[in-house]
């Protein structure tokens, strides 16, 4: 899963990318509304993060802009203002969720991941793909009851394709999960990846659609 993150303080930014990038995510951070309309004009995000309180304007405003434009995007926002004025005007704006700092990073992670299956369609964290029982919450998958050990790459793929059941994801696509800006992207990746999954998953849950990238059919 791709992120945007816009948090302009220096040692925040850094504890919720980290934290984020262990847990497999693709981060992008910035610092300021200029940078994150860039970012958002040149790629496809799976997650916003924005604060309020930004040094050239509003996280507020340019959320309500960004509803304007039709965005279907998920945001959650993350911010010092705890009256609940302030929270019923970002839900309004259009967040799907609102964090009080200072917040628990684990608590963090919890609602991106809840946002995200909420996105995708299915707010159950359980679900079954014939021989497969996976659990998003815990990062769990079982290939006929049989546990599956996933590194964070791997996971974060195989939650690409959970995301977007039986739709055609390019090799592009799926570099976006794994790959912040800036980060050296090896040819062959993706393809070791798909390799590395199919052998702990089983052949027929991912396939390739030649030339054109791959797909995980529906359940």
């Amino acid at each position: 899963m791709r992120i945007l993150l816009v948090e302009d303080t220096q040692g925040l930014g850094e504890a919720i990318r980290d934290q984020l990038q262990d847990e497999g995510y693709a981060v992008d951070w910035v610092m300021c509304i200029e940078a994150a309309a860039s970012c958002l004009r040149s790629t496809d995000y799976d997650l916003l993060l924005l604060d309020l309180m930004l040094p050239d304007g509003s996280g507020l405003s340019f959320l309500q802009q960004l509803r304007k434009t039709s965005s279907f995007l998920p945001v959650i926002i993350m911010t010092a203002k705890d009256q609940i004025a302030d929270r019923i005007n970002g839900l309004n704006a259009g967040a799907d969720d609102y964090l009080v700092k200072p917040f628990n990073l684990d608590e963090m992670m919890a609602r991106v991941a809840a946002v995200a299956r909420r996105y995708s369609g299915n707010p159950n964290p359980n679900i079954v793909l014939g021989d497969l029982q996976v659990n998003l919450a815990d990062k769990t998958v079982y290939h006929s009851e049989r546990s599956v050990e996933l590194t964070s790459r791997e996971w974060a793929i195989f939650e690409t394709f959970l995301q977007h059941p039986g739709q055609l994801l390019t090799r592009s696509r799926l570099e976006d999960a794994l790959y912040a800006f800036g980060a050296e992207i090896e040819s062959n990746t993706i393809e070791v990846y798909i390799s590395r999954l199919r052998k702990k998953l089983g052949k027929g849950h991912i396939e390739t659609v030649r030339g054109m990238g791959y797909r995980m059919p529906r359940g």
